[in-house]
């Protein structure tokens, strides 16, 4: 009996073995993003995408410099999304990651960027937002800077669409291109005539100053334009039913809607300094989110994260 038994036992064992060794074996999917700057590409590309799309304005600079490599990498361990950059060219023509044209409010040197060579501007170290200089801590190359992001964070280019021939030549050669965003209040025809020049382009998104009446021309130039556009970054003074219009305009033309929160004037007064000192940020970042946007620039990415996963939006 106990002959039998095992017998069973046995045969039990093969047909299993059999059957696993038969069934398809489950594969990732081809299309699945293959790293994080993938996935955020791939929300970006989503116009019913639900998830929130959180860019950091020049980095975690309430810890470290801003637009420097150590407040790139902060906010890439927060799990920021975007991380967004401002170009200068040096005298040599290195382009080098700076907000300002002079070196004087965020380095330990002075005059405008353009007037050094980029061997030169590492004789002065970065500060820190409160005037403190953070020795050995450099002005990085736009080459430093998408080396330490490639695969791990989109980029997205502010100031530096006048580069933009220059910014792509350097895309195509660290193979990054796909995970660039960069943003413009060009003309529509210009835009896409740069674009024309070449196979493969960066992100572009348009820029629109709702109380600015030659803005909303370009605006309108842009949404009768096809294809649909990636994105467009609304700023407007005050939340009314004109920033519901163009937003909803936005939306309907199958676009996703940027807002900054970063400050006052860029959002109506629903910025991150106001959501953060109230007793419910829901109050602040709620009407935001209620236009239907979907990406955010931010000035408080953890904090704002936070809230986003509280809202079930990441």
């Amino acid at each position: 009996m106990i002959q039998t038994m095992l017998k069973r036992i046995l045969w039990v064992l093969a047909a299993a073995f059999t059957l696993l060794s038969c069934s398809p074996k489950v594969l990732p999917s081809a299309s699945a993003p293959s790293n994080k700057a993938a996935k955020v590409v791939a929300a970006l590309h989503d116009p019913a995408s639900k998830y929130v799309v959180v860019v950091s304005h020049r980095g975690d600079w309430r810890n470290y410099p801003e637009n420097s490599i150590p407040a790139i990498e902060s906010v890439i361990r927060m799990g920021v999304d975007v991380m967004e950059l401002d170009l200068k060219l040096t005298k040599d023509s290195v382009l080098v990651l700076s907000h300002d044209k002079t070196l004087d409010r965020m380095t330990t040197g002075t005059g405008l960027v353009s007037d050094y060579t980029y061997e030169e501007l590492m004789a002065f170290d970065l500060k820190r937002a409160h005037g403190i200089a953070k020795p050995g801590v450099k002005i990085p190359t736009l080459r430093q800077a998408l080396e330490v992001c490639k695969d791990r964070i989109v980029v997205n280019v502010d100031q530096g669409y006048e580069f933009y021939d220059m910014v792509l030549a350097l895309t195509e050669e660290l193979g990054v291109t796909d995970q660039i965003l960069i943003k413009g209040k060009r003309p529509v025809r210009e835009v896409l005539d740069r674009q024309a020049k070449y196979p493969h382009n960066m992100m572009y998104m348009p820029i629109v100053d709702i109380w600015n009446p030659q803005g909303m021309d370009v605006f309108r130039d842009y949404l009768a334009a096809k294809p649909a556009q990636l994105a467009y970054e609304l700023c407007f003074r005050t939340l009314d039913d004109s920033v519901r219009q163009a937003s909803r305009a936005i939306l309907d033309s199958g676009s996703k809607l940027w807002v900054n929160t970063i400050w006052a004037s860029l959002c109506g007064g629903y910025d991150d300094d106001a959501a953060y000192d109230s007793p419910d940020a829901d109050a602040i970042y709620g009407p935001i989110l209620d236009l239907g946007t979907s990406i955010i620039q931010t000035d408080r990415p953890e904090f704002l994260i936070r809230y986003l996963e509280s809202k079930g939006r990441r």
